[in-house]
């Protein structure tokens, strides 16, 4: 997730003002990410590292490994999938092993290109370090999760000259997840937010998300470590630091050190929390794949070669149809292409697919042979009374605009009786168990604490009304919905609440909510502050005040740390 550090702003200059929001939009594409005071919270690590401590599913790591390359509410979809694969072995890692015996491991090349200080003698490593010795089936998952990127990972960023402790970063941000999203608006192994994400070119859309792309989401992510890099005097640890939290924050640190006639290397900088935990657990994991067998874990085996292969598709093409061309499952073509958010590759490009090595050429044979029109499957469809764009277009699953391109339609303009060509999925919607569709079904009908309703969003409406009628977090109203707080609420899209309220009633609630006057203000924390008397003094709940900032209650606020608060002002000093 990501947390906004701003200037000081007062509350009375947003009540004289009469602004709703004292924030700058974090979705601006324009702000240099270098510069930026932003943390990036690792999103996939801490949940992982949380079911492997607790020893949750214990029996299903041992004995389902593809399970672990997903998130948790799609296992369920991966086993049914599961049963289809003519392989009895669905291990990556183990099958790899298997076919090419004797090969080189892929662990002696990453060693070879280490260039971070593994002996740094510091508390922080030393506590990563001993969790990780004493977890050794987290090390084993997050192989098994990242068997199919590792190869292309380490390669790239070898051939950027980059210390090859980088290509381990993925297990930090997002444990090799690749369908990681946080409620800071976070996605892929890189875990990029929507406008660092456009900084570097990664395009978002209804079709695609780029953030999810193992290819343009690793280069920009190694571009952007580069740069880092090099903004730090070849500092690597700095480097890092700002990844997480913006090179703006690091500079700034090091000019306090500075003033003060402190050390300026990143051991003596005061950073957020979430940074300076962030180096030492890379460095900790590198360590650990140094030498494995001084803390007593083995390595499953991975080969050193390439787990796939890109190959030009020359136009939108099915998925499932790419599946069958392959002979492959189709999660297996959306583990390799997660970025793909419906039943086929985006209309706009790019116009490649990531397919297991092995199948490649039986892929761009059988490619070959079907003419581009029948790549993804058509239907005729006449308009009718009461027919838009919009609505056909919802109807089957694609866009206005594609229904424009495909059609040679120059504007919004249809006519009853006019005949339309509209893409389709070549099959059922349940086939795509891995969609973005699918994934929200699954999450939103996962069972939970509370009574379920579901709730259509209105005008005006917000995750923090939301979730103050039904008693609820903001964090949960988006995690239910697969979204995250700053996400933009659409009226009209359907949200799954439970609802800790005994007999919830919206329409009251609206009512209430229509008199309300609130404002999202910055707060930031004064020598003294405590959650409980910032909550007072602003008339809300420590709760909300926690789930709004991502903050564990249990530790002491800075000074000087920025907040975001959701106050009403009627009821506020």
């Amino acid at each position: 997730m990501s947390v906004k550090r701003l200037p000081l702003l007062l509350f009375f200059g947003a009540l004289a003002g009469g602004c709703s929001s004292l924030y700058p939009s974090t979705d601006t594409a324009q702000e240099n990410p270098l510069d930026s005071e932003q943390v990036t919270l690792a999103t996939g690590d801490e949940g992982l590292k949380e079911s492997v401590e607790t020893g949750e599913a214990a029996d299903a790591v041992r004995d389902e490994p593809l399970d672990n390359a997903m998130a948790p509410e799609l296992k369920a979809a991966a086993r049914e999938a599961r049963e289809k694969l003519d392989n009895p072995q669905p291990n990556a890692v183990k099958n790899a092993a298997n076919e090419q015996p004797g090969q080189a491991d892929i662990w002696v090349r990453l060693r070879a290109g280490f260039e971070l200080d593994h002996e740094v003698d510091n508390k922080r490593v030393r506590d990563q370090l001993n969790w990780y010795a004493k977890h050794p089936d987290y090390i084993n998952r997050v192989v098994e999760r990242g068997s199919r990127y590792l190869h292309y990972i380490v390669e790239e960023t070898e051939k950027r000259g980059l210390p090859t402790e980088f290509a381990l970063l993925p297990i930090v941000e997002s444990a090799f997840d690749p369908f990681a999203y946080s409620h800071g608006r976070a996605a892929g192994l890189w875990q990029f937010i929507p406008s660092t994400g456009k900084y570097f070119g990664l395009t978002q859309s209804w079709w695609h998300d780029e953030r999810r792309d193992v290819i343009a989401a690793t280069d920009a992510a190694l571009t952007y470590l580069d740069r880092l890099a090099n903004r730090f005097g070849g500092d690597y640890t700095l480097a890092l630091a700002a990844y997480n939290s913006g090179g703006g924050t690091v500079s700034s640190a090091m000019r306090r050190n500075r003033k003060s006639n402190k050390p300026e290397d990143f051991w003596s900088l005061q950073l957020p929390q979430e940074t300076r935990h962030y180096v030492p657990k890379l460095i900790a994991l590198a360590k650990i794949f140094d030498d494995p067998e001084a803390y007593g874990i083995e390595l499953p085996s991975l080969p050193d070669e390439p787990y796939f292969d890109v190959v030009d598709t020359g136009g939108q093409l099915d998925l499932a149809q790419a599946a069958e061309l392959a002979g492959v499952d189709i999660d297996e073509i959306y583990l390799l292409n997660p970025s793909y958010n419906r039943w086929a590759t985006s209309p706009e490009g790019p116009h490649r697919l990531l397919v297991p090595h092995k199948n490649a050429e039986t892929f761009r044979l059988a490619l070959a042979e079907i003419p581009p029109g029948k790549r993804v499957s058509w239907r005729n469809y006449v308009v009718k009374s009461g027919d838009s764009l919009n609505t056909i277009s919802r109807k089957f699953s694609t866009t206005p605009a594609v229904l424009q391109q495909v059609n040679s339609l120059d504007g919004d303009l249809i006519r009853i009786g006019q005949r339309l060509m509209i893409p389709s999925a070549s099959k059922n919607s349940d086939a795509y168990v891995l969609s973005a569709s699918k994934r929200l079904e699954r999450k939103q009908a996962q069972k939970r604490d509370g009574n379920k309703l579901r709730y259509t969003v209105r005008r005006g409406d917000t995750f923090w009304d939301i979730a103050r009628e039904h008693r609820v977090s903001v964090r949960q109203v988006a995690a239910w919905n697969g979204m995250a707080p700053g996400d933009a609420l659409i009226p009209g899209k359907e949200l799954v609440i439970w609802s800790k309220t005994a007999q919830p009633t919206l329409a009251s609630a609206s009512s209430t909510r229509s008199k309300a006057m609130v404002r999202k203000v910055g707060y930031r924390v004064r020598k003294g502050d405590s959650l409980a008397l910032i909550a007072n003094r602003f008339s809300v709940n420590v709760r909300d005040i926690a789930s709004w900032n991502d903050l564990n209650t249990s530790r002491y606020l800075q000074p000087g740390q920025s907040l975001v608060l959701y106050v009403d002002i009627r009821n506020s000093p």
